[in-house]
């Protein structure tokens, strides 16, 4: 499979060929040309053995979709954000599968489309379906994973009976060789059902090979199904009574809810939407005569029975598992007890995170809510060499990804209307953030409010106004789970994460001021973050100015900048003191800061020996938040002047008193602030529109 260009399909067993069609023979929707290559096998005398002498692949295109008006998007960025497929393309991809499969030849591997475009460096992704064995579970992904995966997809025909053992060994064959090619490469199994057995089984037994899983619905539960009533009965009901079980099928995954729940959300017309319920329901009809001929009777019961060898055979082997794991759990799996497997596997699993989808049923991937490359991105799971770098690595947001990130959020601007000043290199003060380069690298270096509620306005209006991704040097839990129960879920920082946010170390900030990026620093951390009583506005800076050398280093231009508001949205009723005198908050706080230890890589000082706890608040009525960005200092020419350590710590000094200067100013404007208050807000918004921006003080 390191072969260039994208195969339609390779034959995984040497003395069985892959069957050949005609471009001309049937002319689907999706129109296939093919083409015969043939690729020598890698010979080694030392293991991992290599796979069959002889490898044929038939490369081929999958032509794009055509969508009526649907016009390109453009990314920051430059890349193009493609529509994305849908549903209706599964089965008619589907039906055109099991066609140019009706040989019933030994499973084998395609790539679904060109991926052309993809870097030459592309992590190796191996998607291993469901029951359905078609290999196409990734359909309204298959676009964007293109853009960063070398896709390969398991495609298992209907009339196929090869066992469970037998398709691991399959796989395994492959991720040797494919390890073998590039052992620097990640190789990713994406299962879904009885492919997440399939991967498990794989990783069980190849500890040594790097081995990403992302894992949808394992079917490790499948003794708790419901599906397992319907093995013996198959086995005794007539052909006629087998028709109904597809339809029961496709209504446990809850695809046609959904598909009428995303009509409803539309509010059409009734005539309108009564039209395309009604379409719907024609177009599902036709689903099913194609799930029927996916799972005729006896390939269905061969399927269940060998989901249940499946999950016996991969739970045997939980504890051999050492490659990191993403398991996505559906809230409203009515196949299998998802949700409670989800937490299973993680209390097993050695490295596992879950993602769960309350509102999602068993086929995750084919809803239209759900966006692979997008969990991907926001749980750092991806990487193209065998460790991740949180720079060179990382993909920024697509505009759509952006619409929803802020679409979240939206609430908090809405109730804090930030104000945000920036000062020009005369001194001069000005509305909006027009004072601030646009090039790098740019260090921006500032006070952080109670529990960092300035991060979402913050970075939301620099990606919105000025097309920049502020990359924020953050705490280590924020990438790796702390004891259950303790903290926040992970998945609550994946939108930082997706942002642009680093785990703090000396080596991302010089990856960082490499790449010419806009870094935001809070000298202060956590402790400023997670201040007590009284000490509103109060900067707890560390003794140390070594970010004014590595920004002397790369003559980055550091930026001191303010914010003050925190005081009116919010009380601390309990801080760290109080609770350290309840003993069960206490014991707590122990706990959590012995787990955040072990995290601390790179972290010295005072920052290093804060503790973890979260203060107990009581909200206000929402007041506004105010930032003003100050005067640029450059460091540029000054390398060799800011070596010394004297002169840094005069340039920390300075940075430090800005910062100061930033907030004494936003506290004394905003009491002249006709519109600080949440009420007069609401009054202007309401005359002007709530999109409106609202006034502040004059400058």
């Amino acid at each position: 499979m390191a072969a260039t260009g994208a195969g339609f399909f390779a034959a995984v067993s040497s003395p069985v060929l892959p069957f050949q069609v005609s471009p001309t023979s049937i002319k689907p929707k999706y129109f296939v040309s093919a083409r015969v290559t043939s690729q020598q096998s890698v010979q080694s005398t030392e293991p991992p053995p290599p796979p069959s002498s002889t490898t044929i692949s038939i490369n081929g295109r999958v032509e794009k979709k055509k969508h009526e008006a649907a016009a390109t998007v453009t990314k920051r960025g430059g890349d193009s954000e493609e529509p994305r497929l849908s549903l209706k393309d599964y089965f008619e991809q589907s039906k055109e599968m099991i066609i140019r499969s009706v040989d019933g030849g030994p499973p084998r591997w395609f790539s679904p489309l060109d991926c052309s475009s993809r870097p030459s460096n592309s992590p190796l992704l191996l998607f291993l379906p469901g029951i359905d064995g078609v290999g196409l579970g990734l359909t309204l992904h298959h676009q964007r994973l293109g853009e960063i995966f070398d896709v390969w997809c398991l495609h298992i025909p209907v009339l196929d009976r090869t066992p469970f053992t037998g398709l691991v060994d399959l796989v395994e064959k492959t991720v040797r060789s494919e390890n073998y090619v590039s052992p620097n490469r990640p190789i990713y199994l994406v299962g879904e059902s009885l492919g997440a057995c399939l991967a498990l089984g794989v990783a069980a037994r190849n500890p040594d090979i790097d081995l990403m899983l992302i894992l949808a619905n394992p079917a490790t539960s499948f003794s708790k199904s419901p599906l397992q009533p319907l093995i013996p009965l198959m086995q005794i009901m007539p052909e006629q009574f087998h028709l109904t079980v597809p339809y029961i099928l496709s209504l446990m995954t809850g695809l046609p809810s959904k598909m009428a729940m995303a009509t409803m959300e539309k509010r059409l017309p009734l005539q309108q939407t009564v039209g395309e319920l009604s379409e719907q329901f024609g177009a599902f009809s036709s689903y099913i005569s194609i799930l029927v001929d996916i799972l005729p009777r006896e390939t269905l019961l061969w399927k269940l029975q060998m989901i249940g060898s499946a999950s016996a055979y991969a739970n045997s082997r939980l504890h051999a598992v050492k490659a990191r794991t993403l398991i996505l759990s559906s809230g409203k799996d009515f196949v299998l007890p998802s949700e409670e497997e989800g937490e299973r596997l993680r209390r097993t699993l050695l490295k596992c995170e879950i993602r769960k989808f309350n509102d999602s049923g068993h086929a995750l991937f084919l809803e239209d809510g759900v966006d692979l490359v997008t969990i991907i991105k926001g749980t750092s799971f991806y990487r193209r060499a065998r460790h991740l770098d949180y720079v060179s690595d990382y993909m920024p947001p697509t505009p759509s990804e952006f619409e929803k990130i802020r679409e979240t959020s939206r609430w908090t601007e809405m109730a804090t209307s930030p104000v945000m000043l920036s000062t020009l290199e005369n001194g001069r003060i000005m509305r909006g953030l027009g004072g601030i380069p646009s090039e790098g690298p740019v260090l921006f270096v500032g006070y952080h409010m109670l529990l960092g509620w300035e991060l979402t306005p913050l970075v939301s209006r620099f990606w919105a106004e000025r097309n920049i991704i502020l990359r924020g040097i953050a705490h280590p839990m924020m990438f790796r789970k702390l004891r259950e129960g303790k903290l926040p879920e992970l998945s609550s920082f994946d939108t930082f994460r997706m942002m642009g946010a680093v785990p703090v170390s000396a080596t991302n900030f010089y990856k960082l001021f490499a790449s010419k990026s806009h870094v935001l620093l809070y000298p202060g951390g956590m402790r400023e973050a997670l201040h007590r009583k009284g000490e509103e506005y109060k900067l707890f800076w560390p003794e140390q100015s070594e970010f004014v050398r590595m920004a002397a280093r790369f003559g980055a231009t550091i930026i001191p900048f303010g914010v003050v508001g925190e005081d009116d949205i919010s009380q601390v009723l309990l801080d760290y003191d109080d609770l350290m005198k309840i003993p069960y908050f206490k014991a707590e706080i122990a706990d959590l800061t012995d787990e955040a230890v072990k995290l601390r890589t790179d972290i010295e000082g005072e920052v290093a020996n804060q503790d973890v706890h979260l203060p107990i608040i009581l909200p206000k009525l929402p007041g506004r938040f105010y930032f003003l960005f100050g005067k640029p200092i450059e460091t540029k020419g000054r390398k060799d002047e800011l070596r010394s350590r004297d002169k840094a710590h005069e340039l920390y000094l300075e940075v430090k008193s800005e910062v100061e200067k930033c907030l004494a100013f936003l506290k004394e404007k905003r009491e002249h602030d006709p519109y600080r208050g949440l009420l007069p807000r609401l009054i202007f918004q309401a005359t002007h529109g709530f999109d409106s921006e609202v006034p502040t003080f004059e400058l």
